[in-house]
């Protein structure tokens, strides 16, 4: 099993999320900041940097490479979308680490040959955090690529404490979650459980 990731892995999706959060144990964080403009991406990954270093945690920014790379970050995660636009050579240049998200084989296929630090899967269950056109993958396909890759796996989608032994069993070296946190009643108190549990 690669250790690289904690078997933990937060998907926040603003920086105030990475704040509140980011006291309670958590080792790595992705900000998933959505439809943002220009001057607030930058604003949000040079706070979230921030924090990340006060709190000696892993940040990894979603989608905004160039911005990612601007502005000093040391990890980004594409999805395939992003993925096929993305420099990878500028990327690789500025010695950032890369994390792809897959769906299929093919979508695999594809990561793989982008020499990416990790390869995340998902949905493994449902989620009803977005419209995805993807069935959920099952324990099944977390198997299966953990036969295709020995990069570090992490599994997103419909995670709860309670399934992640399953999903750490079957393969995955991390799972990362998003609804359960955002959801939540008291994210600060299901993080301190994520944490205890699962980290």
């Amino acid at each position: 099993m690669n250790k690289i990731f904690p078997s933990f892995y937060p998907v926040l999706p603003d920086v105030n999320w990475i704040e509140r959060l980011a006291p309670h144990g958590i080792k790595v964080v992705q900000l998933r900041l959505k439809d943002a403009e220009p001057t607030e991406i930058d604003r949000q990954i040079l706070a979230s940097l921030e924090i990340a270093k006060r709190y000696n945690i892993q940040l990894i920014v979603n989608d905004y490479w160039q911005a990612a790379i601007r502005l000093g970050a040391d990890y980004i995660h594409l999805g395939q979308e992003d993925l096929e636009a993305a420099d990878l050579k500028e990327i690789k240049a500025n010695n950032i680490k890369l994390g792809v998200s897959t769906h299929s084989l093919e979508e695999l296929d594809i990561a793989l040959k982008a020499e990416p630090d990790y390869i995340a899967l998902g949905p493994v269950y449902e989620t009803i955090l977005k419209k995805m056109k993807w069935a959920p993958q099952g324990l099944d396909n977390v198997r299966l690529w953990r036969t295709k890759t020995e990069l570090p796996l992490i599994a997103i989608g419909g995670i709860t404490p309670q399934r992640a032994p399953l999903v750490l069993d079957a393969g995955a070296d991390s799972v990362a979650v998003v609804t359960d946190l955002v959801t939540a009643e008291d994210p600060v108190a299901q993080t301190r459980l994520w944490v205890e549990q699962v980290s």
